[in-house]
């Protein structure tokens, strides 16, 4: 048996639903609850008085709501990265030159933040590499009370801000300084 011609729908469409098909699809929807509530943008007098006037066009109900792009992302900060074992190694045997060093002995806590923030971005601009930042091993006394720039500056290199100019850290051999100063290597600056 043939079909009779029929008028043609979008090429995305193949065929139409039938009206037994139509009514059990909308008894499905209805039965439906949306996930969540579509937030209405409530256009500005102006714009709304500017549509009234202009003259009734067709439209899709696909571009009636007005689409809001979200705000843009701030770019994420680089993970850190620690050291490998050949550049570590490399390091402790004086292979690789550790090229700028900051010792922070004897300096308060907030003095110490900002000579470490102006030191890294210093050798982040000077294209250096590998940095030695002398901590200190503190005071002997309680474990818990003993050298708190020892245990901050690891801190402070984990934060955002730092972690611009810093790849990664460890720290140091025995001979440039053991538990008392860390390995900093400098993220390299973009051209």
């Amino acid at each position: 048996m043939k079909r009779p011609p029929q008028i043609l729908d979008p090429p995305r469409r193949k065929r139409s639903l039938s009206e037994e098909e139509h009514a059990l699809w909308q008894s499905v929807a209805k039965q439906l609850k949306p996930l969540r509530k579509k937030h209405r943008v409530e256009v500005p007098p102006a714009i709304r008085s500017e549509a009234e006037i202009a003259p009734a066009k067709p439209v899709r109900a696909s571009s009636a709501v007005p689409v809001i792009a979200p705000p843009p992302k701030k770019p994420m900060t680089p993970p850190l990265v620690p050291l490998g074992r050949r550049e570590r190694s490399q390091l402790s045997k004086g292979k690789k030159e550790i090229e700028a060093r900051l010792d922070l002995h004897g300096m308060t806590q907030a003095r110490a933040h900002r000579a470490l923030s102006g030191f890294l971005h210093r050798a982040h601009g000077d294209g250096l590499t590998f940095v030695l930042v002398i901590t200190g091993k503190g005071k002997i006394g309680a474990e818990t009370e003993r050298g708190v720039l020892r245990r901050q500056v690891p801190q402070w290199l984990s934060q955002p801000e730092f972690r611009t100019f810093v790849v990664g850290f460890e720290e140091a051999h025995i001979g440039h300084g053991g538990s008392g100063a860390l390995y900093v290597r400098i993220r390299r600056s973009r051209i």
